[in-house]
């Protein structure tokens, strides 16, 4: 048997290992003849990335779009979380909703992005998109948290006349958090998915989608493979981030 720390190690280096392996394959078929010309290498991408960081518009670009989806998300959070607190105590509510948050889960992302460029300015299409999508799934998973919160213990709060505040922080919370935490995360990650599918489409002024888009146009195969190596560091980090912050408040 291993100590913890050893495991944790040889986990880690398993992961690293696993990343080069991947790695030195994108290498391999970025010399091919055919596949060179549409498969940026790793040392082109990360060359671009490195001469990209160096601008201001670089990072205006990271900052509009991340803005925009965390816009989109936090206001999913904050309706998807009212919601499922409404349908605890009104059920009717809750048969009301649910087949449209079924309809948003079903309909292909792609489709609501259609109809939100008809509908709105591509200037709010991110928000709108991110929105929408993570919506159902903070919903969802808080209302389950909310169905599963023990009743005994619920019964036992009200006999011994416990306050609302106390009920809610030391009964409410602890019990919904698990599901409120694995559903924000789950809800980040369609969020950024669909938002920056959202700016690729709609290509909104100064937006991660719209360098994406020009990088396709001009055949740009560095600077797709270096935008799209940023965004995904930055959703890892703003993931981390989000995580951290649910820690505190579990706390």
């Amino acid at each position: 048997m291993f100590p913890d720390g050893m495991k944790k190690q040889k986990k880690l280096f398993m992961q690293i290992m696993a990343i080069l392996f991947w790695v030195a394959i994108w290498h391999i078929l970025s010399t091919r003849k055919i596949l060179g010309i549409f498969l940026a290498s790793p040392w082109q991408t990360v060359e671009r990335l490195l001469q990209l960081c160096r601008t201001a518009a670089f990072w205006q670009t990271l900052l509009y779009t991340t803005g925009r989806i965390l816009t989109g998300f936090l206001l999913a959070v904050l309706i998807g979380t009212v919601l499922a607190v409404i349908t605890g105590r009104l059920e009717w509510v809750d048969l009301f909703l649910m087949p449209v948050m079924r309809l948003i889960r079903t309909v292909p992302v792609v489709s609501f992005i259609i109809l939100a460029l008809i509908l709105v300015s591509s200037r709010y299409l991110t928000q709108l998109i991110s929105f929408i999508m993570a919506l159902p799934i903070i919903y969802m998973n808080v209302k389950t948290g909310i169905a599963r919160t023990d009743r005994q213990l619920v019964e036992m709060a009200r006999l011994f006349r416990v306050s609302r505040a106390r009920k809610l922080w030391y009964l409410y919370i602890p019990q919904i958090m698990p599901f409120f935490e694995t559903g924000t995360t789950l809800a980040l990650g369609f969020a950024w998915k669909s938002g920056i599918a959202a700016e690729v489409i709609g290509m909104p002024d100064g937006s991660v989608g719209e360098m994406l888009q020009q990088a396709k146009v001009y055949l740009n195969t560095p600077d797709l493979f270096a935008w799209t190596a940023a965004i995904v560091v930055l959703s890892i980090l703003v993931e981390r981030v989000w995580k951290r912050l649910l820690l505190f408040v579990k706390a």
